[in-house]
């Protein structure tokens, strides 16, 4: 008998084991990720390399940005219809097309173009990737399945970012663009061959017809002033060290590690929200994060300050992003795919309206303004999380 019930108990754990696919997921944001934090630390080259300036050279990121959120939105539905695994797989082979004419772009209006056609592919490649995080995930193991496919935009951060500027100094920043697409066909490989169980594949839903889907409209408000707030302050972080503190540009680099680390870091506490409930703490996780922004705040006049804050950030980000997706993919299992599509979109417009918006408050009030902003959006999106239907 009691072999019997060891043999139940191992059968348990074994089907409770996160799957080899999550790891591929994980590496495929990675490799999004490494493209879409790329530009920043390259752009000086690239736009000495093709006769314009710095600012003309970044109209490429404009471009990704707006093909992710366009293309989240109006594409991220036909997950539902042909599948979350043949999706990513197709979405990552033209992502690394894109990548290619990147890196052999002759002129700024190619390198635009190309960055479009990444973007689009990759406001597909991320619902996808959301999508099939929930699919796998073993029953009572959803957040860590999740947070452990987030992970990847640590290893952009952390990894990623500093690689490409390695890269570009030793290869040139057209070599970086070469390495990222090579990573993305080998991840396509991954993809395409991983074993996935796919939900019963149902008809493409209309983009907007999603929102009358009871918890969306409030999930998707808070993801907004959530990501608007992240983006109006890393944006902006850079600039504050080297022209507020007198430190010198390579200071950001420790500061993205710093966040990156939090951010995985919260990964080794991602069951606590399986015990505890993503409807119950969304609110409070998105509260914490507004009490991170005050800190912040406060110790915007140190730099070793701000690097300890700055890790606490990433790691209530991640809960906060983690529980997010965990609460909308649970909505419509059958319409998962159009709800991230949507998720997405609004992500990369809150990036855009938050730049903007930010950009304003910190040119009229300096930094130590901008984390006060992002609390005020805090509050706004905990009020949204909380009426969010459990």
């Amino acid at each position: 008998m009691t072999n019997i019930n060891q043999s139940i108990s191992s059968l348990s754990v074994e089907r409770a084991r996160i799957p080899p696919v999550a790891f591929v997921l994980t590496a495929c944001i990675g490799v999004i990720g490494s493209n879409s934090l790329a530009l920043g630390p390259i752009a000086p080259e690239v736009a000495r390399s093709l006769g314009v300036d710095a600012p003309a050279a970044m109209t490429a990121s404009a471009a990704f940005g707006l093909g992710t959120a366009a293309s989240a939105v109006f594409l991220g539905r036909l997950i539902d219809r042909y599948g979350a695994g043949r999706m990513l797989a197709a979405a990552l082979l033209v992502l690394a097309i894109g990548l290619g004419g990147s890196a052999a772009a002759p002129a700024l209006p190619f390198l635009v173009s190309a960055q479009l056609l990444v973007g689009i592919a990759a406001g597909i490649a991320l619902p996808a990737i959301y999508t099939l995080a929930a699919t796998v995930a073993p029953a009572g193991r959803e957040s860590e399945t999740i947070g452990l496919v987030l992970t990847g935009w640590t290893l952009s951060m952390v990894a990623g970012v500093p690689l490409s500027a390695a890269i570009a100094d030793f290869a040139g920043w057209r070599m970086v663009y070469a390495v990222v697409a090579a990573a993305t066909l080998i991840a396509c490989a991954a993809v395409r061959f991983a074993a996935v169980q796919e939900v019963s594949k149902g008809k493409a839903t209309s983009p907007f017809a999603v929102l009358g889907v009871g918890g969306v409209v409030p999930l998707l408000a808070a993801c907004a002033a959530f990501m608007a707030a992240f983006y109006g302050v890393y944006g902006y972080i850079g600039d504050h060290l080297h022209a507020a503190l007198g430190l010198p540009v390579s200071a950001n680099g420790l500061v993205a590690a710093s966040y990156g680390l939090g951010f995985g870091a919260a990964a080794f506490l991602d069951r606590l929200i399986d015990r505890f409930g993503a409807s119950r703490l969304l609110p409070v996780i998105f509260l914490a994060v507004a009490g991170v922004y005050v800190s912040m705040s406060a110790a915007s006049g140190s730099y070793t300050a701000m690097l300890g804050v700055v890790f606490l950030w990433g790691l209530a980000n991640h809960f906060g992003l983690n529980v997010l997706i965990m609460r909308l993919t649970a909505l419509d299992p059958a319409r998962r795919g159009a709800i991230m599509g949507l998720n997405s979109g609004v992500t990369y417009l809150a990036l855009f309206a938050g730049t903007i918006g930010f950009g304003e408050v910190y040119a009229a009030a300096g930094f130590s303004a901008l984390p006060v902003a992002a609390a005020g959006l805090m509050l706004t999106a905990v009020f949204s999380a909380a009426l969010a239907p459990r």
